[in-house]
């Protein structure tokens, strides 16, 4: 084994960076004699390690990173385009949940500091996981994201429906933890390796020849398809999403998933399941479950986090449709780049919904209902116009980013011969479209029943810049989905 040089601490210190950032809230509320230190003091120091995490993982790229892609610790971290991308979307969104989390009533509190602390740690789970290219830093990455994602969940301060969302996401992601390490030392026991470029190279040859290979790999992509909501493995998701502080609702819908497709992405590699029929079959149907168990699902739910919820299991789906064109693929880099940018625009629109949906919530125990969002356009105009920007995005209405994002993946699915699959995605669109409009009728052209209406609390500054720079970021990516979806081919390149 090498011994760690001057580099390696160099592709890594972002993540240093973040952790070191991390301790400074709790560090502080310590010598304080455990009392909270002002709120935005804390929230500064939170968004402050997150900047430095980006403009170091820019600034490292940009000095090595473009060259060679540049790997740490005996090949088993990459700092390559996919890390830079899904890296910065991981921080970023971080950053966007903090400022949730600052004003909402489930995570306000005397734990905020521990709170920041958990999110930090979260998403530092996220860059070793988008960054890891050997299959045990996959799991040590995914644990250290689930970990700081039960405990943030555990901790808030709703009394029930939290506790019963961190026990389920605990004992549901620690049974599919199982299962993926499981696959490991199957793929570890056929190939001799678990490095990630190895499963690359052997993988053809493997797939078709030896049962004990393509056991381990499906039972990887089990362990997987439990992380990022495909049904069959959905069950946990409605009940998580709705129980777990709206605020960590965001993170988990967006970021964690955005990193596990990443990890995914790299799994299923240029060319990998083409020796394997029954592999590529599992995939397809696995992907048009997804898509209907989701969609039919949310089409009979009243609560937008529980719409959120199922929303995110559709939308899994269809970035399943791309990582299975990458996995068909000489090259990968066009599916790749679309399932890329897919996640850059479903993580801006979910976090913006979720945004939305925190301004509403009067404390811990309030449920936003469809319903509950009759004439809102005529009580609150901004909110609603928001709401419906984000929601005519999540349906894929041009020219907004979510249509863009539909646009490559369903293309390269399409260029593949994957035609059937593509249109099951078209098909599944028009199905979402009823339930992302339903709320717009009501905003727009219903009466609020006495009891039902929201309103939308003062004094939330932190969440409205939130739903702000999401709101920016879904018209502007739409607008030069062009430009952006260049970058993005060129990084992964």
């Amino acid at each position: 084994m090498s011994p760690i040089g001057l580099a390696d601490i160099l592709i890594v210190s972002p993540f240093i960076a973040l952790f070191l950032a991390s301790l400074i809230p709790v560090t502080v509320k310590v010598l304080r004699g455990n009392v909270e230190q002002p709120a935005v003091a804390t929230l500064t120091q939170g968004l402050g390690g997150f900047l430095g995490a980006c403009i170091l993982l820019l600034t490292v790229f940009v000095l090595i990173g473009k060259r060679d892609s540049p790997t740490a610790f005996a090949d088993v971290l990459v700092l390559d385009g996919l890390t830079l991308c899904v890296g910065l979307l991981s921080l970023l969104v971080g950053a966007g949940a903090l400022l949730l989390m600052h004003d909402n009533p489930s995570t306000f509190g005397n734990q905020f500091s521990e709170l920041v602390f958990l999110t930090m740690n979260a998403v530092l789970g996220m860059l070793v996981l988008v960054s890891a290219v050997d299959l045990l830093i996959v799991y040590i990455g995914l644990e250290t994201m689930s970990l700081s994602l039960y405990m943030m969940i555990a901790i808030s301060n709703e009394g029930k429906l939290s506790k019963e969302a961190a026990l389920k996401y605990f004992v549901l992601g620690g049974l599919a933890s199982a299962i993926l390490l499981y696959g490991i030392s199957f793929l570890f026991g056929t190939m001799g390796s678990t490095s990630l470029r190895a499963l690359v190279e052997m993988t053809p040859q493997l797939v078709g020849t030896s049962k004990i290979f393509l056991f381990g790999m499906i039972l990887v992509l089990v362990g997987f398809a439990f992380k990022v909501s495909l049904a069959p493995f959905h069950a946990w998701t409605p009940d998580v999403y709705e129980g777990a502080p709206t605020p960590h609702t965001g993170l988990m819908a967006t970021a964690a998933k955005a990193v596990a497709f990443a990890a995914i992405l790299r799994i299923v590699a240029a060319n990998s399941l083409v020796e394997s029929e029954n592999l590529l079959d599992f995939l397809q149907w696995l992907a048009v479950g997804t898509m209907l168990v989701g969609n039919l699902a949310a089409l009979m739910q009243r609560s937008l986090k529980r719409i959120v919820a199922y929303s995110s299991i559709a939308h899994s789906g269809y970035l399943m449709v791309g990582i299975i064109a990458a996995g068909v693929s000489d090259q990968m880099t066009y599916a790749a780049s679309g399932v890329i940018y897919y996640l850059i625009g479903y993580s801006v629109m979910t976090l913006g919904m979720i945004g939305v949906i925190c301004l509403f919530e009067r404390n811990e125990d309030t449920v936003v209902t469809v319903e509950s969002l009759a004439g809102l356009a005529s009580r609150n105009p901004g909110s609603a116009i928001c709401l419906t920007i984000f929601l005519l995005s999540l349906a894929g209405i041009p020219p907004s980013v979510g249509f863009f994002g539909k646009f490559y993946i369903f293309s390269s699915a399409i260029g593949e011969g994957l035609i059937w699959l593509a249109l099951w995605g078209v098909l599944n669109s028009v199905i979402a479209a009823y339930y992302y409009l339903k709320p717009i009728v009501y905003m727009f052209m219903k009466e609020p029943e006495p009891g039902y209406d929201v309103a939308v609390l003062p004094s939330l500054t932190a969440t409205r810049v939130a739903i702000g720079i999401c709101l920016f970021c879904v018209i502007a990516l739409g607008i030069i989905a062009g430009p952006v979806f260049k970058v993005i081919e060129s990084a992964i390149l």
